[in-house]
């Protein structure tokens, strides 16, 4: 298996970089991202987490996507405006990515072979899919989108990540 942190990813602002580079040796909470979602608010809690555990070794990490009901249309600018000026965004954007099919974004590729909770992997099913992925680049958990980013769930796995 291709090593999660070496492989590319470019910034919302089109800085080419490595996912590793963009997390810094910290542990993330990586979601498919998009603004005219219904779970669109989500952002908040997303937002939250990483404010509150930022200085801890944590970060959120998110992938914009258009492939669910186009709900990702904008241009990078109009992504990181909207970001900012609706929910706050401090946490990192990656520029748009497919997250399944045939182009899907290579670090999709390898976070999909994770299975969530029920023990299904494969296709991401819908904007604001989770994964906790460790400062080692493992694969932690997976958590459907209507999983609250503030679900004990998610913040057992955050919290066992980070005290590991």
């Amino acid at each position: 298996m291709t090593d999660l942190l070496e492989l590319p990813v470019t910034t919302l602002s089109g800085e080419p970089t490595t996912f590793g580079a963009l997390t810094d040796g910290k542990v993330a909470l990586v979601v498919n991202v998009a603004s005219k979602c219904g779970l669109t608010p989500q952002y908040t809690k997303l937002e939250q987490l990483h404010e509150e555990l930022s200085g801890k070794g944590f970060t959120v990490v998110g992938f914009p996507c258009n492939q669910f009901g186009e709900q990702e249309p904008g241009t990078s600018e109009e992504i990181q405006t909207f970001c900012s000026t609706s929910y706050g965004v401090t946490f990192p954007l990656t520029s748009k990515v497919e997250v399944n099919g045939d182009g899907r974004d290579p670090i999709y590729e390898a976070l999909t072979s994770t299975a969530d909770a029920e023990g299904k992997a494969g296709d991401i099913q819908w904007n604001f899919e989770k994964f906790v992925v460790g400062a080692d680049g493992k694969v932690l958990g997976r958590f459907r989108p209507l999983v609250e980013p503030d679900a004990p769930e998610i913040r057992d796995c955050i919290d066992e990540a980070l005290s590991s």
